[in-house]
């Protein structure tokens, strides 16, 4: 017998083993029900995992690709990246989508998220000429995706546009509105009728702060504590524009969503955590992008705010730019759903300097985490699942009950195998998701894992993790194996049934006291 075949046939062992194991768990329940943990979808919720352009694809210079904000960054500022490292090659997906594919279709995910490299397209970032190779291959990805019978959620920009167009300002030259409509444009020619979902921009607030307004991510500008400002203003304006271009001149024939996703950060009760201060750090985190797509314009808080600051910092106008008339109309609407990001949580407090005439923020709001919460691999993230069901009931209030579709989740570790830090965060997060849904009538659509794979993880390099998918970066073919987190997200959709982490994991560590792991 081959070693390959002995490898299959255990594998397949395995696997009866714990389809075996959830229907006893599952039969156990019985009528139980909700009240011992069970909890089941509902019919025609997605389930899906997610990837970004630079995290995964490497092939930074192959096939016409032009140089983008973060080939740029990593390549000329490693000193910023936690282990110097660079995306160049990052897990190979330019060479082994094929591959990634077989491993969403064998996981059972409904959809799959990615984004575009506008510099693979547009190398030169303008609309002439587009790079045929880019085309293609992002043609034969969605091919393949679209074969398995998966649901394509596709990002046109997830923070690497072109260096070329970062040298000419990027985000706060207004010019970037146009440009970006153009390429918007090229896709929506070429490969648009492929794609279900359109997210235009991920995550402007993060990507606005993070790059204009400190050194942590590409293009690593500080412009007098306003280039987020103009930023997220000018991307307000190029996704209101490329959705009512899709609207008018793609939607009848392509029938696809389109909209943008947006993080936004928990709360739970605590000390000093008011009702104002909870509206205010709301404001000031989702209302900043999502008030003017609802109400046509920033929150009332953070013009006010930020105008009385503007003045005590001697500036001759607010720091918040204004919306004429004409484009208010143009944003408010313009989004078929709410994409939602979310991670982690906070108590907001105000902050205690400013009643001693200390004004450091805008926002005047702290974010107090509890030395007690447990966290991941990474420092700012806390394991709060009670805040993703406070955010979902908030979005409802306020923006009256919009399509939610939750595009990122998840938690990094260091690589470990078994995962098992994960799988009660997801656990636990998507079970508050789904009481939100069945006991308070959130209008969920869709989760999203974060993220398919282990991958480049920006200014953290290669230093955390997030994927349930392990990837060894030490190997020149980025080989990819299976974690605990795989076998769970596997059983979860197989049965359309929240699995219990913690029971999951108890029969793994029999099985372990048996001699025997996941794997055989």
């Amino acid at each position: 017998m081959t070693r390959s075949l002995k490898g299959e046939i255990f594998r397949n062992m395995a696997r009866c083993f714990w389809i075996i194991t959830f229907i006893s768990l599952i039969c156990t329940k019985g009528s139980e029900g909700q009240a011992s943990g069970l909890q089941r979808f509902p019919d025609g919720f997605l389930l899906g995992a997610a990837s970004a352009s630079y995290q995964v694809e490497g092939a930074w210079n192959v096939s016409g690709k032009g140089v983008s904000t973060w080939d740029h960054f990593a390549h000329t500022m490693p000193e910023r990246i936690a282990d110097g490292s660079n995306g160049d090659i990052a897990c190979d997906s330019y060479n082994k989508y094929k591959e990634d594919v077989q491993w969403i279709k064998s996981i059972g995910l409904d959809h799959y998220r990615f984004s575009l490299s506008w510099t693979r397209i547009l190398p030169n970032g303008f609309n002439t000429p587009v790079n045929q190779d880019g085309i293609r291959y992002y043609k034969s990805l969605l091919e393949e995706l679209k074969a398995a019978n998966i649901t394509t959620v596709v990002s046109l920009y997830h923070w690497d546009h072109p260096q070329i167009l970062e040298e000419m300002g990027g985000w706060t030259n207004e010019l970037m509105v146009r440009w970006f409509v153009d390429y918007a444009k090229v896709v929506f020619d070429n490969i648009g009728h492929l794609i279900d979902i359109v997210i235009t921009i991920n995550e402007p607030k993060l990507l606005c702060q993070q790059a204009y307004n400190s050194t942590w991510k590409a293009p690593g500008k500080v412009f007098n504590d306003m280039g987020h400002f103009f930023c997220v203003h000018n991307i307000l304006k190029a996704h209101a524009k490329t959705w009512h271009m899709y609207d008018q001149e793609y939607r009848a024939t392509q029938n696809g969503m389109i909209g943008f996703t947006t993080p936004v950060r928990g709360w739970v009760q605590g000390e000093g955590v008011t009702e104002e201060t909870i509206e205010r750090a709301f404001q000031f985190d989702c209302g900043w992008i999502m008030s003017p797509i609802y109400t046509g314009d920033y929150p009332e808080v953070m013009k006010t705010r930020i105008a009385e600051r503007s003045a005590l910092q001697n500036y001759p106008f607010s720091r918040l730019p204004e919306f004429t008339d004409e484009w208010k109309k143009i944003i408010k609407g313009a989004t078929d759903f709410f994409g939602l990001n979310h991670y982690t949580s906070s108590m907001p407090t105000f902050d205690p300097a400013e009643a001693l005439g200390t004004f450091a923020s805008d926002t005047n709001i702290i974010g107090i985490a509890d030395p007690s919460w447990p966290s991941g691999a990474s420092g700012w993230l806390h394991i709060v699942p009670e805040g993703i069901g406070n955010v979902l009931r908030k979005i409802k209030d306020t923006y009256g009950n919009p399509p939610v579709y939750m595009f990122e989740n998840g938690v990094s570790d260091k690589g470990e195998i078994e995962d098992y830090v994960r799988i009660n965060y997801y656990h636990d997060y998507i079970s508050e998701i789904l009481t939100a849904i069945v006991r308070d009538g959130c209008d969920v659509k869709a989760y999203t894992a974060w993220t398919l794979l282990d991958n480049y993880e920006w200014e953290a390099g290669y230093t955390e993790r997030f994927g349930i998918l392990k990837v060894d970066f030490d190997s020149p073919n980025r080989t990819r194996s299976e974690k605990l987190s795989t076998h769970w997200w596997r059983e979860v959709l197989r049965t359309r049934t929240l699995i219990d982490a913690r029971e999951f994991t108890s029969h793994l560590r029999q099985r372990r006291r048996e001699g025997s792991t996941f794997e055989n």
